[in-house]
Order: structure tokens, then C-alpha cells, then sequence
């Protein structure tokens, strides 16, 4: 949720100020980018090369620095465009005065009234100076300008005493920031299915009917419901991907009997189901509880049909927006309709063989969305993380979330 965001630190001067370095250690770990600005006096509780350290970047104290061959300016301006969010933690009961009535005696107040980007604020102060109130003031007229407040909780403050007014722990605030970004995104309450890879099926204890399929198409998609904000099931074939989004719940699986079974234990539940695994569409009548020796010139193989998972779930659909895949290498555009009318789907991506950078084992994909009512839309060749946030672009705008 957090990966790739911009995000400007600003720490003023409480205790509360040595959790910061946990905190910049969990945004850098979820992805983010950090920059940090200290006031003077949080210096005196946190090193800003402890900061420096771990956020990879410079952190900053003054509107004028140093650079060894004269003097340069931090353009307060240039950081307030530069963020996504800005957070300030701890914010000390000066400061949110300072900010609520448009004070600007330092780099990070100046940095504040120039941002553009949504700001949240931390408060850490003793229990009396938090339930003051000229506080309580400043934190109802920041909230009145579009400010968002990480409220204290109690605990044993810096005084000795015992109530509200400790500074959120680190993960408290991690967790608010991706709730906090997660509740403006368009999936935010949409549960997402996604099927992805191959199926592998027995012949014997060691070899399988399997295909090329590496799974990233599925894997990129699940990945991008959850930026979205879905919460998603990704039921994968044998891949060696793995996921790095808590919103996904990875389920393995190797036969198209158990991605079959898997996906009607959780298709009820779903707003959302997109099939892009490689099913294998026959297996063996029987594998064979032996491996089969090499004595005979050829080898005969009876196969049956498997169970058809997307005729299955456009069968038994209701309120799911169905979406499967085709991967063709003739008539693509006629077999894709066909498909996409048979199995009852609201939507179809179309991929072809021979289009040169498409397909299995490949890192690019190139596509085609075609809507229930052959609506099609046409996208050039791009990786197959692009062409995941295309196709869960093409579902939104149908949904109208």
C-alpha cells in the first residue's frame, strides 16, 4: 500500500521523537520513500544521522545549508510538491500550535503551509498539556483545515504519570497510513479472486501434463486489486512467485481439480474473479502409481476431460464480475467471443501467440478487453505489471467504483 509513496517526516522536539527511527525503519521496509525534517530541539532526542541512515536520505533542520563549496538553500516549496503524505510525529504541542494558527519560524513549518499533499499528525505530549484546552483547540481547527490526527493513546507518560498522551507506537501509525490510503482507493470492501499459473497432471509419481505458464500475469494481477484497495484470493498452480502485499491470501495448488475445488470454496464471497491460469484442459485417466519405465518404442496415454472452472463460475454467477482469459493462436478475435458468450462472462482478455513479446515466459504481455458487449479496447505491448493495472482500469470503469 505504501510502495513508492513520497513520504515527509517531520519530528519536533518530544521524547517521543527516539520512536521515529523504528517508524522510518517500517516505511523504508514497506516500500516507501522517507525524507526527513528535524526541528532543532528534536535533535537533542534523535540523531539525524540515525535518520539519515536508515530513510537513505538527507535530513534536513534549516532553511540554508552547507554544501562544502558555499551556501544552499532547502526549498521548503520543492518538498511540499515532492510528497505524497506528509506526517508529523511526534507533534509536539508547540508545533500543532504553531501550525494551527500559521506560524512559520522553521524549515518544517514552512515545508507544512506549502504542502499540497494530505498531512497527518501524531500529538505526543504529558497528560494535562493533551487534555488542555489551547491543545485541544489546535488539534479541532488542523482537523478543520483537512488535517487527519493519529490520536495518542494512554500509557506511562515521560512524566511519570499515567494516561493519554504517548505518541502512537510505529506499527499503530503504519497501520493508520495504509488505512488511511487503502479507504480513497476504488476496491476499497471489494473482494478479488484471481487464478493464476499452470496445473500440473500425473502421470506417474514423477512426471505431469503441465505448460510454460510462470504464473506473473496472475500474480501482477492479484498485486494490483490489492493497490486498489481489494482484499484478494490468489490461487495459484505450481509457480515459484511468491507474494509481498498482506491483502493477498496466497492459496497453492496443482491439479485443475483442486483450483477447481479452491475456487468454488471462496467464489460465493467475490465481487470480482479473474481467471488467467493455464488449466490444463485434459489429465490422465490414470496415473500410474509407478514410474513408468522406458522398455516400449512409444507410450500410449489415455486422457479425460477436466472439469471446465469458467464455464462452471459463469454457470453460477450472480452479482461476480466474471472476467477469464484467452490465449489464441488462430482466429483470436472470433475464439475470444465465442468464449466470452459460451462461458457467460462479463468480460475478456485477449492474448495471441503471435504477437511478438506476448505469452508464456515472457515479462510483456499485450492485450485486448473485451467487454459483454464487445466493446473491445486495444493496448500496445507493455510489461505485465502495466498490463494488470490496465485490465483492473478496464473492470473499475465497468463497475463504476
Amino acid at each position: 500500500m505504501l510502495g513508492g509513496k513520497n513520504i515527509l517526516l517531520g519530528i519536533t522536539g518530544g521524547i517521543a521523537a527516539y520512536k521515529t527511527t523504528f517508524l522510518v525503519r517500517l516505511l523504508i521496509k514497506a516500500g516507501a520513500n522517507v525524507k526527513v525534517i528535524l526541528t532543532d530541539s528534536a535533535s537533542s532526542f534523535v540523531s539525524p544521522l540515525t535518520l539519515a541512515t536508515l530513510s537513505k536520505n538527507p535530513v534536513l533542520s534549516s532553511f540554508v545549508q552547507d554544501d562544502g563549496g558555499g551556501i544552499a538553500w532547502n526549498n521548503h516549496v520543492e518538498l511540499g510538491l515532492w510528497a505524497d503524505l506528509m506526517l508529523v510525529a511526534p507533534a509536539t504541542a508547540n508545533t500543532l500550535s504553531k501550525m494551527a494558527n500559521g506560524t512559520c519560524d522553521n524549515l518544517l513549518l514552512a515545508t507544512y503551509l506549502s504542502a499540497k499533499c494530505p498531512v497527518l499528525f501524531a500529538p505526543a505530549m504529558d497528560l494535562d498539556m493533551y487534555k488542555h484546552p489551547s491543545s485541544v483547540a489546535s488539534f479541532e481547527k488542523l482537523q478543520t483545515y483537512g488535517n487527519i490526527m493519529i490520536p495518542a493513546t494512554a500509557g506511562e507518560l515521560a512524566s511519570g504519570l499515567h494516561g493519554e498522551g504517548r505518541m502512537a507506537e510505529p506499527e499503530d501509525i503504519l497501520a493508520f497510513l495504509k488505512e488511511y490510503i487503502a479507504s480513497g482507493l476504488p476496491l476499497k470492501g471489494k473482494k478479488v479472486l484471481i487464478t493464476a499459473g499452470p496445473t500440473y497432471e500425473a502421470i506417474d509419481p514423477v512426471r505431469f501434463i503441465g505448460n510454460h505458464s510462470s504464473g506473473l500475469m496472475g500474480f501482477e494481477l492479484a498485486n494490483a486489486a490489492a493497490l486498489k484497495g481489494a482484499e484478494v484470493i490468489l490461487i495459484s498452480g505450481p509457480s515459484a512467485l511468491n507474494v509481498q502485499n498482506d491483502k493477498i491470501s496466497l492459496v497453492r495448488v496443482v491439479t485443475a481439480d483442486q483450483m477447481y475445488d479452491a475456487v468454488h470454496a471462496h467464489y460465493g464471497l467475490m465481487d470480482i474473479v479473474i481467471c488467467a491460469a493455464a488449466v490444463s484442459d485434459y489429465r490422465p485417466k490414470k496415473a500410474v502409481a509407478q514410474k513408468i519405465k522406458k522398455k516400449e518404442d512409444s507410450l500410449t496415454l489415455e486422457l479425460v476431460k477436466n472439469r471446465d472452472i469458467l464455464l462452471s463460475l459463469g454457470e453460477q454467477k450472480k452479482n461476480q464480475y466474471l472476467v477469464g482469459f484467452a490465449l489464441e493462436t488462430e482466429n483470436e478475435l472470433q475464439n475470444a467471443k465465442g468464449k466470452l458468450t459460451k462461458k457467460h462472462l462479463d468480460a475478456i482478455v485477449l492474448n495471441s501467440l503471435n504477437d511478438t513479446g506476448a505469452g508464456f515466459g515472457k515479462t510483456t504481455n499485450k492485450i485486448s478487453f473485451i467487454d459483454k458487449n464487445l466493446g473491445i479496447k486495444t493496448f500496445g505491448l507493455k510489461t505485465k505489471a502495466e498490463v494488470a493495472l490496465d485490465i483492473m482500469n478496464e473492470i473499475i470503469n465497468r463497475l463504476h467504483v
